[in-house]
């Protein structure tokens, strides 16, 4: 993969006017992202990302700092087509039909993709001869997708792609975006959808009240949380309970404990060696158990540091 920057975001910020005072969205944001990546942007509501992702694609400016895409202006580059969009909404024309609206956009540019090939590519063919109207959510999704693939762009960014999608449609999209990835486009995503990021994202940048707290390949981030699960077929007493080491939490299902544990070979060579325990069982956390852990609070400033 080439490594040289197409997104380059330094020492970002962004305020906006909040109960008579300003509420900082961006604070101090350094991003760097090279070509052919894939990126998952993640973070609870008001945690920044669609603010950032503005500001790449010169929607909004930074008060302070400065953000470049390929080398020049976001405004250029979005102006040159080679860098797009899909948002969560988006005007379009309700009396038009899918393919009428895909060719209306396509006669706006220089040299754009054909119709049709950016119809199947977003998935949208069968649907092409509906008004948009009488679309379904995720049905405009996908032709919002079909719009951002015209002018062939180097980075495609993406603002919860799949709100409003069923799980067939979701499939279908990754699917696409897959092909787009592995023939080099760069793609940045912001998604509640934590099973995309971890099945697709190769990087996950996870942010909070404007901040980065984790920045990184998706397992390692992943691995930020410190924890794992280790469940075992037990009936311990109190005391044993009390005695065992480097337990964050433990739930009871039914014959089952479930230990949530910031050294799992530790914990599973002490269960196995000195008590009764038998069917063990170790996962890693998932990217959801890292999510929820890095911005429980003032925890994730510290895992973070």
């Amino acid at each position: 993969m080439d490594t040289a920057p197409v997104i380059s975001l330094r020492g970002v910020r962004r305020s906006f006017p909040s109960g008579g005072g300003r509420v900082r969205a961006v604070d101090g944001v350094d991003l760097t992202v090279c070509t052919g990546e894939v990126v998952a942007l993640l973070g609870p509501n008001g945690a920044g990302k669609t603010t950032l992702i503005d500001m790449i694609l010169g929607l909004t400016v930074p008060e302070h700092g400065t953000v470049e895409v390929l080398g020049t202006t976001p405004r250029k580059a979005v102006t040159a087509g080679r860098i797009s969009a899909l948002l969560q909404t988006g005007g379009l024309l309700p009396d038009l039909t899918v393919r009428e609206t895909v060719r209306m956009i396509a006669s706006l540019h220089r040299a754009p993709l054909g119709v049709d090939e950016v119809l199947e590519a977003a998935g949208a063919t069968d649907f092409a001869s509906r008004r948009v109207s009488t679309c379904s959510g995720g049905q405009q999704q996908r032709l919002r997708f079909a719009l951002a693939l015209l002018t062939r762009p180097e980075i495609l960014i993406l603002d919860e792609p799949t709100a409003g999608m069923d799980v067939n449609a979701r499939r279908a999209f990754w699917d696409s975006m897959r092909s787009l990835a592995d023939g080099g486009s760069t793609v940045v995503f912001a998604t509640h959808y934590l099973v995309e990021a971890e099945q697709f994202a190769r990087r996950a940048v996870l942010m909070n009240a404007g901040t980065i707290l984790a920045d990184g390949p998706t397992d390692e981030v992943r691995q930020r949380a410190g924890v794992a699960r280790v469940t075992v077929t037990w009936s311990p007493t109190d005391t044993e309970l009390q005695a065992l080491e480097h337990v964050v939490d433990v739930q009871r299902h039914g014959p089952r404990l479930e230990f949530r544990t910031d050294d799992a070979d530790g914990l599973a060579r002490h269960l196995l060696t000195h008590t009764d325990a038998h069917g063990l069982e170790v996962a890693p956390a998932s990217l959801d158990e890292a999510f929820r852990y890095l911005t429980a609070g003032e925890t994730e400033r510290t895992v973070a540091a």
